[in-house]
């Protein structure tokens, strides 16, 4: 089967890269440059072509997965060891593995990390929260980094760049492909609470721009970035991992916690949705990151004046946090999170997998995921992983 697997994987390959358009440059503050001007007729029949090419590149991609494959796309796990993190990948072919603070770091050397992505039949995410401050995982392989807050107060937002693509590119020759940063929240708590020095300021603006360096400098590296925490923690009631968190109302929200967001989101970062109860767009005990309201303010950006996001959603972990945890078990959770629309469900340990893709199969019967709902976040997440998809 996996040699099958292979070939089908190698043909959808040649097609992509046949289909795709290539890079592509983003902007911080508003939409890309207007295309040059085509010829009226020439163009709306290119537009027929492409549309249909981009669904055959699309089908010849998904193909290569059955549905439990393509659900497995879907999930980020953290893992213990090179053993651990092999067999995941080689039994349920998930999409992403999360290297933690409890990870054993040889993971990282010799090149293990080559027998785990081997195991794949697509190209396997190696995700990672290295922040600097004191949620950094790496510190003893890389050198440690000061703390956001701590960086936006003694150096520019230049040196910060530089800084962070050295960094970026130390990971990247370690073998992580994706890190769960920038922190765009805005706060000015303590520099020891839940968020407090993790957030750049409690400026929104001094936010994005030294998010939109850091941003830049992953980017520039080669490897992926994702803000969080959506749509803001700086204010939160309290720590997500100890308990439900309440924001302010989502109208107040609008004015500084969004800020960022708004400004980044044409930036070709992804996002991480928090585990917060908004009032004014959550429902009672339902956290954003479960909330179908959520997903969609962040989708369709009309709602707090961004424009629309069709990058990955991934969620916060869904199985160390109370505010999740004490509400549901992680095969309930991983079902509300994709159902509301997030494309990625992130999760810290590989023992539930297996029960956790017999529930997602059996939400796909029930009707409660549809089939192009799945298709559409497969998708996301492979252009993300930077498999060159033209749709």
């Amino acid at each position: 089967m996996r040699n099958v697997a292979g070939i089908v994987l190698a043909v959808a390959a040649v097609t992509l890269a046949g289909c795709s358009g290539g890079g592509s440059s983003t902007s911080t503050t508003g939409p890309s440059a207007a295309p040059g001007t085509t010829n009226p007729t020439r163009d709306t029949a290119a537009t027929a072509t492409t549309g249909n090419n981009q669904q055959d590149c699309a089908a010849g991609y998904l193909a290569q997965f059955s549905t439990r494959q393509k659900l497995a796309q879907l999930l980020t796990v953290g893992v213990k060891s090179t053993a651990d993190a092999e067999q995941v990948v080689r039994a349920e072919q998930v999409g992403g593995i999360f290297v933690g603070s409890w990870t054993d770091q040889s993971l990282l050397a010799d090149q293990q990390l080559d027998q785990v992505k081997a195991a794949a039949h697509t190209p396997l995410m190696v995700t990672i929260d290295e922040e600097g401050g004191r949620v950094s995982r790496l510190k003893n392989r890389i050198g440690p980094a000061p703390s956001a807050r701590a960086a936006a107060q003694t150096m520019s937002a230049d040196e910060y760049y530089q800084q962070s693509l050295e960094r970026g590119r130390a990971m990247k020759d370690l073998g992580i492909t994706v890190d769960f940063a920038p922190d765009v929240d805005v706060s000015d708590e303590p520099d020891d609470a839940v968020i407090g020095d993790r957030s750049y300021s409690e400026d929104p603006q001094v936010v994005t721009e030294y998010a939109d360096a850091y941003i830049r400098a992953m980017h520039d590296a080669g490897l992926g970035a994702v803000m969080k925490h959506f749509p803001g923690h700086g204010h939160g009631s309290g720590d997500s991992h100890t308990g439900a968190v309440r924001t302010p109302p989502l109208d107040q929200m609008q004015q500084v916690d969004l800020v960022p967001f708004r400004n980044l989101i044409g930036s070709g970062a992804a996002v991480m949705v928090g585990h917060l109860d908004v009032p004014g767009l959550t429902d009672p005990n339902v956290p954003a990151s479960i909330s179908p309201q959520a997903m969609t303010l962040l989708r369709q950006g009309t709602g707090y004046g961004a424009a629309p996001y069709n990058g990955p959603i991934f969620t916060d972990d869904l199985s160390g946090m109370a505010a999740i945890t004490a509400r549901m078990g992680i095969e309930d959770a991983v079902a509300a999170a994709l159902e509301a629309g997030a494309d990625d469900a992130l999760w810290i340990s590989t023992d539930a997998v297996s029960s956790v893709l017999d529930r997602l199969e059996q939400e796909v019967r029930d009707g409660k995921l549809t089939t192009k709902q799945i298709d559409d976040s497969v998708l996301r997440v492979a252009k993300f992983k930077g498999i060159q998809l033209p749709c």
